[in-house]
Order: structure tokens, then C-alpha cells, then sequence
């Protein structure tokens, strides 16, 4: 009988963690609802239906190192290994020019973006490296701008940049402990965040244009493909954005 695929998923409160928790759980996984806020877990659990038993929620500032211990403890004592981390949890500050950003703002999406994904990241190695059979799978958001910024976007263009260098590091450091690390890059899905692009968003021109967007079921199928392949296979980097939204070419 095969054992049971147990992953964790960060931000699992609403859109993109909350559909690819979803999709896993549909797809025979045990998943662990990380987020900061307990209701939007709980509401996640509720929508699997009746893979609602397979859900465990762990309310988690993912920024502070203590409530990331604690929440791989949870994930230890419920289940005693781990196959996969979805590092999806983030956050932005208001587009504001760079001398007007508060440095209080960029520390806190520093703590959430990167210094979250990195204490996940060690946690989880450490389980993956210990356990047997031994290895797993990380997975981190890169988002899009880990390749281009928008305007006044420097907190979350620099730490999605840095989810790319942690990718690598993790890819490179996890070879020897068969621990598998990728970056789904995404454009424009469909959710809460993305809401306003559908009226209109600030472009590199200066214009205000609305911007097309996709179904975030999308990147949940991407993220389960991703998480399906053995782990002799890695998709190192993928991107998956809404075709004609202004990211190739001159915008």
C-alpha cells in the first residue's frame, strides 16, 4: 500500500494557497494549513469537503521563528514525516516612491516573503534529511516579479528576487539528501490580491490599465504536476501567468 503524501502549505487561507491545498487534498494528500488568521484555514478545511479530515490547521506567522518550529513540531507529531512544502505566504506594501516607504513596511515583508520561506525551508529540511526514506519536495512562490518589478513595488520585487536565490541554494544543498526544490513564478492569477487589476493598475509608462488575469485553479493543477514528479525529476523553475498580460516585450 503506498504511504500517504504529507505536504505543508503557507498562506492556505485564501487564493493561491488555498486552491493548491485544495487540489492536493483532492489529490490524496494529507495537507497542513499554514496562515496567520485561524478562520480562512478552517473555512479551507470546510471547502474539502469530505477531505476535510485530512486538513490540520496551524495558524503560523510564518516570519517569527518560534511559531515555524511550532508548526513543523505539529506536522511531526500528526504525521511523523513530510513529502512536500508549498512556501506560498506573502505580502506586499503600498506602492508607494521608494523615499516615502516606511522601513517598518519593507521589514515586515521582508519577515513574511523571504525570512518566512527561509525558516520553513529549514524546518522542513531538517525533517526531509532525518526521515525514511529519506528526502521530499520544496516548492516556493516566486511570483513574476522575481523577474521584473512594478512600479514602487522595491519590498516585494527585492524578496521575491531573493526567493530565487534561496531556490538555488536549496536545490543545490538538498542534491546529497534527495530533496527536490523548484519556483512556480506567477502572473496575474485570479484572486483577492489581484482584484484591482481588473480596473486598473499602475504601468511602467505611467498609465493606469487594467491588466488580464487567469483562474487560479491554473496554478494549483501547476503546483500539483510539479509536486507529482519523482524525486530523480525537478521542474527547476516554471512560469505560469495570463498570456496577454504586460510581462513579455515592452509591456
Amino acid at each position: 500500500m503506498e504511504q500517504q503524501r504529507i505536504a505543508v502549505v503557507t498562506g492556505a487561507g485564501t487564493g493561491i494557497g488555498r486552491a493548491t491545498a485544495l487540489a492536493l487534498l483532492r489529490e490524496g494528500y494529507a495537507v497542513v494549513l499554514a496562515g496567520r488568521r485561524r478562520e480562512p484555514l478552517e473555512e479551507t478545511g470546510r471547502l474539502a469537503g469530505d477531505r476535510a479530515g485530512e486538513a490540520l490547521v496551524v495558524p503560523t506567522d510564518v516570519g517569527r521563528p518560534e511559531a515555524v518550529a511550532a508548526l513543523f513540531q505539529a506536522v511531526e507529531a500528526r504525521f511523523g514525516r513530510l513529502d512536500l512544502l508549498f512556501n506560498n505566504a506573502g505580502t506586499g506594501a503600498p506602492p508607494v516612491p521608494m523615499d516615502e516607504l516606511d522601513p517598518a513596511r519593507w521589514q515586515a515583508v521582508v519577515d513574511a516573503n523571504l525570512t518566512g520561506p527561509f525558516l520553513c525551508t529549514r524546518e522542513a529540511f531538517r525533517i526531509m534529511r532525518h526521515q525514511e526514506p529519506m528526502g521530499g519536495r520544496i516548492i516556493n512562490n516566486g511570483s513574476i516579479s522575481a523577474h521584473v518589478p512594478r512600479p514602487y513595488s522595491a519590498p516585494y520585487t527585492a524578496t521575491k528576487h531573493g526567493i530565487t536565490g534561496l531556490t538555488k541554494a536549496t536545490s543545490l544543498d538538498g542534491r546529497r539528501f534527495n530533496i527536490a526544490c523548484g519556483q512556480i513564478d506567477i502572473g496575474n492569477a485570479a484572486t483577492e490580491m489581484t482584484a484591482p487589476m481588473r480596473k486598473g493598475v499602475p504601468q511602467a509608462s505611467g498609465e493606469i490599465a487594467p491588466e488580464p488575469v487567469m483562474d487560479v485553479e491554473h496554478v494549483a493543477r501547476a503546483v500539483v504536476q510539479m509536486a507529482a514528479l519523482p524525486l530523480d525529476t525537478n521542474v527547476q523553475f516554471m512560469t505560469i501567468m495570463a498570456t496577454n498580460m504586460p510581462y513579455i516585450g515592452r509591456g
